[in-house]
């Protein structure tokens, strides 16, 4: 684990409306659904592990962060068989672990806790007792910075992101418009609340554990890659459907990983269309993801919109209804050309010249 630095953050503008939220606050928005999954799994408190997560990446702006979807510096020891890239942190070049998705840096995170011996005390605090983990973690060796346990608590308390210690995944979206109001105005955020509230009627699988300590990090992990086919097929069947601002545009938010194959026969059209209105390169989708019914508008129904943390140029084409081509047309950018955290990027006129 990377000694802790403490890093500027710069603002940006907020993607809703004259909402001003800054890097953290998008950071927040986007990872406390992987930061309380972890907690149900690990019982490791979700303030404690997004507060890292916003150390560790400067609210996402790091390049772990950007280019190797690693949040919390983790690097990648004799046991690492994965995808790797170079970075220096406390000597020039080191190897960090490269994730395909940034929901594998949240796991690693927790595993990396669980089976190490220095933090096995930690697993013995009250998960909803932050400050008693923020002042473990420095007591174990987490970080080098004497300050690291107060940083963490300051982080914990001006975003009140104790709040999701008090959460489940059922619940986080709730959760997160609690501390955001002015989310209530996004569409798709609301179609995802819409879509976990659904999802909430259908009773998740039983699974039998065994809980001896030398199958506890290992179980949870391979629980963690458990969609129980029943409970999957429940949740497809209810997927619900939505009109985009967008001129009405009939779009839904995927409740559970899944195929296309299974949206097309749900609704019967074909893949090759689905991939035609959603400029989709395979036929596998993740949990969130958006996709139309339809095809998509040449324009947007605002004017202007700033990339959030992460976001592609595809991710901007399906939250606003935009064909990608277009999308990439209008703001002078090359396919595949992706934007940077704040960027203004047009949905109506063209960019203009500088």
């Amino acid at each position: 684990m990377r000694k802790f630095l403490v890093i500027g953050f710069v603002s940006i503008l907020g993607i809703v409306k004259s909402q001003t939220w800054n890097t953290e606050d998008q950071y927040i928005q986007k990872f406390a659904p992987y930061a309380v999954a972890e907690m149900e799994k690990y019982k490791i408190p979700a303030s404690i592990t997004l507060a890292q997560g916003l150390l560790e990446t400067a609210g996402g702006q790091s390049i772990l962060a950007q280019q190797g979807k690693n949040h919390f510096g983790i690097k990648c020891k004799e046991d690492w068989t994965g995808k790797t890239m170079k970075h220096t942190d406390d000597a020039p070049n080191e190897c960090f672990r490269v994730y395909d998705d940034p929901k594998q840096s949240y796991e690693d995170h927790s595993v990396f806790l669980a089976n190490r011996k220095y933090y096995v005390g930690l697993f013995k605090l009250d998960p909803k007792d932050y400050k008693a983990w923020a002042y473990g973690l420095k007591k174990a060796g987490y970080a080098t910075n004497p300050r690291y346990a107060n940083i963490l608590i300051d982080k914990i308390e001006k975003y009140r992101l104790y709040e999701f210690d008090n959460t489940t995944t059922d619940e986080v979206f709730y959760a997160i418009l609690k501390l955001y109001p002015a989310l209530s105005n996004d569409a798709v955020f609301m179609a995802q609340l819409s879509q976990e509230k659904q999802n909430d009627k259908v009773p998740p699988p039983t699974i039998k554990v065994d809980y001896t300590q030398e199958s506890y990090a290992k179980q949870q992990k391979q629980i963690s890659e458990i969609v129980d086919s029943k409970t999957k097929a429940a949740l497809l069947k209810n997927i619900l459907v939505k009109n985009h601002p967008n001129g009405g545009l009939k779009f839904l938010v995927v409740p559970v990983d899944a195929d296309l194959s299974d949206i097309s026969k749900k609704f019967g059209i074909s893949e090759k269309r689905l991939m035609k209105y959603n400029e989709l390169e395979d036929s596998k989708l993740a949990k969130n993801d958006i996709i139309f019914l339809e095809s998509k508008n040449s324009s947007g129904n605002k004017e202007t919109y700033k990339a959030g943390i992460g976001e592609t140029m595809h991710d901007i084409a399906q939250k606003f209804g935009v064909k990608l081509a277009k999308l990439y047309s209008k703001n002078r950018m090359t396919a595949g050309q992706e934007p940077k955290a704040g960027q203004l990027i047009y949905l109506q006129s063209r960019k203009p010249r500088s």
